[in-house]
């Protein structure tokens, strides 16, 4: 049924809807008419029409300040307006110079006066009544054809008048009168963008070019640019409008930077105290310059002139105090002169500067570390030389054992400068926690806390290399190290500074482990101090995380004890096989008294890698292997007992088993390893069907997997070198047997490793069938099979995908 209005709201209706028909024709021929003014601009402009009171008439044919939007046509005229000028004022020129340097030898003396003058005068004084007028743009252009007439001028009253002076030193005083000039002119002229801009630039050579003229040495042309850089840095400071600041900024920093280059490479390559003070004066009054600059600069600026001012009065004064030192030592009076900076944030400077100060200062810190790292890098890996001669006999001093990675005489400096950065980062930490220095920001007292002692362990190392103290003491030294540093780890809980503790004594415990092996008696003393100081510190301590890793190596420093015990008895690695399980079997016993999970797993899994270490020993002797295998099997079947490890652990011990009883059969050179097997595999069987009764839950692989495995897999060892028939074929009814039993009942066990059994076995049967027939084929023959193969593939994806999911979730369904 369809709704009819009453005639008075259907009135209403239509009268709104008639408004807003109206307010919208209003606003389109608003639109129309801008856009025909773009297309044909008229000669007068449009009259102004007021926005309409209506309804809906929106503000789209107004600008943001109420006024018409049709501002294009002046841009793009005032564009087109710019590039002309531009191009006319680059031919102009471009005439000018070509005048001036091919047509001026064609007129005499007089009418070259004439011309040159009458040309520079209008081009200098035009600019006046066209900025009157409003003509900017146009007098810009030629205010810009002026300053380049200035500097023909210049040239050809060089090159005709005065053609005898020199040139550097006529440059010289042209370019401070050509500075004076333009600086004058864009002052009388003050609406014109370029001629103080180009005044400032022109400002930059005079002193330059008098100290060439000269023929100064470095130092006077250090000391012209920084009195340049000054000046720059005043007008940037004070001078008008923003273009003629930036300028003198930019060159103020470059001039500024020339100049300290050229001091820092004086004062390094000073060869005494005199010659070095001159560089160092000119360092420290750059630093005064940038001072001066940073004072009352924008943040940015100011951060980074109070960087360059740190550096530079660190160069100063330390090139000053470190001639008559080597090199090495000369690192540690800049770090000094480097800390020395740090109090600036005491003193009344603005903050960004004494930032900038504060980076210096850390910027020198952190060059003199980098500088002082490799020696105990050298510390750390040097040991590792030792392996290539196990217990060869212990060296006379620390450096015997380094090898000769290092120049040590040269870096003798480095211990201190280690200690140094420690107590200043040490004394950062203290301030930042009494409030001293204010509030840092996050993690910077974290980082200063833990890098401290860091660094005070790396100078401990350092300094033992550097003085190449006997081989006991150094030994006897890294190994108290490790004890201190765990006992930080202890004490301090998991945070940071405990961690940093921890893995620094870890390394400390691996750099004194391989200084031990050089000798018999330090490797029983240090690997059993290790293993005494681990296992006290995991005890002791109440983070898991520092327990897990302490009880590991407490375990790895037991095996290379047991390790060395079987070397030390004359026994081959086979033989020492079985002391090293002993390890293994603590961990076991350990394991299951420990009550935090965490810390358990962390020790047993240690214990497993030391049974791998024992595997691994026991591999070239297959007697022996046997051995190690079945008392590994003994150790994860004893773990197997506690409830939460008996799902790995029983797979792992039954896998043990299996093998050990593999590798004996070969030791024993059995060729028919079935009458072995067998009945273990029924015996193994029947235990596995009686679980299965009394657990009907339990998988097929712990009821069947090792009864089956333990004759069918020596069966197929042994059938692929057997060239007989018989062996394979009854091999190949067992596993049909087997994976249609499995298929019939629902078992896994039985239907993949018969199903295993039987394809591998298939295989061999069929390989040299296989062989012969690609023999007989062509050489593309294999390519197309299996680019047909793909296609076949790829067509049928995801009919195959959803096949392999259901066999999938079919062999997941099975016990």
């Amino acid at each position: 049924m369809e709704h009819v209005p009453p005639p008075a709201e259907e009135l209403a209706l239509l009268d709104r809807e008639l408004v807003q028909l109206d307010a919208r024709r209003l606003q389109l021929l608003n639109r129309r008419a801008w856009l025909l003014s773009v297309l044909r601009p008229p000669v007068a402009p449009p009259p102004f029409t007021a926005p309409s009171a209506r309804p809906g008439a929106g503000p789209s044919a107004w600008g943001p300040r109420g006024g018409a939007v049709p501002a294009a046509p002046v841009a793009a005229s005032s564009s087109v307006q710019n590039v002309l000028l531009v191009l006319g004022g680059l031919l102009l020129t471009i005439a000018a110079i070509a005048f001036t340097l091919f047509s001026w030898g064609e007129m005499g003396i007089a009418g070259r006066s004439a011309v040159l003058a009458a040309v520079t005068a209008g081009a200098l004084v035009a600019p006046a009544p066209l900025l009157r007028r409003g003509l900017t743009s146009t007098a810009e252009a030629l205010a810009a054809l002026a300053l380049v007439l200035t500097v023909l001028d210049a040239y050809a009253l060089h090159a005709v008048a005065v053609p005898d002076t020199d040139g550097p030193a006529f440059a010289a005083l042209a370019s401070a009168v050509l500075a004076s000039v333009w600086t004058a002119y864009g002052l009388w002229l003050g609406r014109l963008r370029l001629p103080l801009p180009v005044a400032v630039v022109a400002g930059q050579l005079p002193l330059l070019l008098w100290a060439w003229a000269a023929g100064a040495p470095a130092v006077v042309f250090g000391w012209a640019l920084l009195v340049t850089a000054a000046a720059g840095v005043a007008v940037a400071l004070y001078g008008r409008g923003l273009a003629v600041r930036v300028t003198a900024a930019v060159g103020a920093s470059m001039t500024g930077a020339v100049a300290l280059l050229i001091g820092l490479s004086l004062s390094v390559s000073a060869g005494g105290p005199l010659s070095a003070v001159g560089p160092g004066a000119l360092l420290l009054a750059g630093a005064g310059v940038a001072l001066a600059g940073g004072w009352r600069a924008p943040k940015e600026w100011a951060v980074a002139a109070g960087a360059v001012a740190g550096l530079a009065s660190v160069a100063a004064v330390g090139g000053v105090l470190r001639t008559g030192l080597p090199w090495n030592w000369s690192v540690v009076v800049y770090l000094l002169c480097g800390i020395a900076l740090s109090p600036v944030l005491r003193l009344r400077v603005p903050r960004p500067v004494g930032r900038g100060v504060l980076g210096a200062s850390a910027a020198v810190t952190a060059g003199a570390l980098v500088w002082a790292l490799p020696v105990v890098v050298a510390v750390l890996l040097g040991p590792v030389s030792v392996l290539a001669d196990v217990w060869s006999g212990a060296p006379e001093g620390f450096r015997g054992a380094l090898g000769p990675s290092m120049s040590w005489p040269a870096s003798a400096a480095s211990p201190v400068v280690l200690v140094l950065v420690a107590g200043v980062l040490g004394a950062l930490r203290l301030g930042w926690a009494r409030g001293a220095f204010g509030a840092p920001r996050p993690g910077w007292p974290v980082a200063a806390g833990a890098g401290a002692p860091v660094l005070g362990w790396g100078a401990v190392l350092a300094l033992l290399a550097v003085a190449d103290v006997p081989y006991a003491v150094a030994v006897g030294v890294e190994l108290l190290l490790v004890a201190g540093l765990l006992e930080l780890a202890v004490r301090r809980g998991s945070g940071a500074l405990s961690l940093t503790a921890l893995v620094c004594g870890l390394v400390g415990a691996v750099g004194a482990g391989l200084l031990a092996l050089a000798a018999e008696p330090a490797t029983y003393a240090v690997f059993g101090g290790l293993l005494v100081l681990f296992a006290g510190a995991a005890v002791r301590s109440k983070a898991v995380v520092v327990q897990s890793v302490l009880a590991v190596g407490s375990v790895l420093c037991a095996i290379v004890v047991a390790c060395a015990a079987g070397a030390s008895l004359g026994w081959s690695a086979p033989q020492a096989a079985p002391v090293v399980l002993a390890v293994p079997a603590v961990t076991v016993l350990l394991g299951a008294r420990l009550r935090v999970a965490a810390v358990a797993l962390s020790l047993e899994a240690a214990g497993a890698f030391g049974a791998l270490v024992a595997v691994g020993l026991a591999v070239t002797d297959a007697p022996f292997l046997a051995l190690v295998l079945a008392l590994c099997g003994v150790l994860a079947a004893g773990t197997a007992v506690r409830p939460e490890r008996r799902p790995a652990a029983g797979y792992v011990a039954a896998v043990l088993f299996v093998l050990a009883a593999w590798v004996r059969l070969v030791a024993s050179g059995v060729s028919d390893p079935e009458a072995y097997t067998l009945p273990v595999s029924v015996a193994a069987f029947a235990v596995g069907y009686l679980r299965r009764r009394g657990d009907p839950g339990a998988s097929s692989w712990v009821a069947y997997g090792p009864a089956l495995s333990m004759t069918m897999v020596p069966s197929l060892v042994v059938a692929w070198s057997d060239p007989g028939w018989p062996r394979p074929l009854l091999l190949g009814v067992a596993a049909l047997v087997v994976t249609l039993a499995g298929a019939r009942l629902r078992l896994q066990a039985p239907l993949v490793l018969g199903g295993s059994v039987l394809a591998l076995d298939a295989l061999h049967e069929l390989a040299p069938h296989v062989v012969q027939v690609f023999d007989t084929l062509p050489r593309w023959a294999f390519p197309a099979l299996a680019g047909l193969l793909l296609l076949a593939v790829g067509a049928t994806y995801e009919q195959r995908l959803r096949d392999a999911r259901r066999v999938r979730e079919s062999l997941g369904r099975m016990r």
